[in-house]
């Protein structure tokens, strides 16, 4: 064969194959193309605090008195009463981790005792932990009432001589107190959703 004819040929070899591939893929693939678009809707968040959104109160335990034991609008031995911390999730479509935290404790009466279900604590802030709590995101009631006692006994003791150590830990601390004080810290924190 000369030359020339298997130049032609080479050159008819590959025009054949650029025409098959071009013509294959005009011909031979099918191509559909759906559209759509993708939607999540976020979650509602909504946390209160004795009806507020902001995190720090300031509690006046006087003002918490029972009227038969209130003294001149002051806490004294033998005088009580209690308060409400109301968290409410209602608005809210995740579940909430409420933790609630006493700071700036000062001036406390050594006698003066907190009640949670029953329970006396010495301090306020040891019942800090039995406090917190979670709202679930399907709880039907989606509102927590806490309701802390308080109690400054008229006589503490369980014998003359206790009682007595007592009376005068409590004119000490009358004649030294002017004001005690704390504030209430409730942080709400989203639940992480389970996997």
């Amino acid at each position: 064969m000369s030359k020339k004819k298997k130049i032609i040929m080479a050159v008819a070899v590959l025009a054949i194959v650029v025409l098959a591939f071009i013509g294959g893929q005009a011909y031979a693939k099918y191509i559909t193309e759906v559209k759509g678009e993708g939607v999540a809707e976020v979650a509602t968040w909504s946390f209160k605090v004795n009806g507020q959104r902001e995190q720090v109160q300031t509690i006046n335990l006087a003002s918490t008195c029972n009227d038969e034991t209130l003294v001149d609008n002051k806490i004294a031995p033998g005088t009580s009463g209690s308060f409400n911390i109301i968290v409410d999730g209602t608005d809210s479509d995740v579940g909430i981790n409420y933790n609630i935290a006493f700071e700036d404790e000062a001036n406390k009466p050594a006698n003066l005792k907190f009640i949670y279900e029953d329970v006396e604590y010495n301090s306020i802030q040891e019942l800090e932990n039995d406090l917190s709590g979670t709202i679930n995101a399907n709880d039907e009631d989606k509102t927590r009432t806490l309701n802390v006692g308080w109690e400054w006994k008229y006589e503490t003791g369980s014998n003359e001589t206790e009682i007595a150590s007592n009376d005068l830990v409590d004119t000490q601390n009358a004649e030294a107190i002017q004001n005690y004080t704390f504030n209430v810290s409730v942080t709400g924190t989203q639940v992480e959703p389970t996997k």
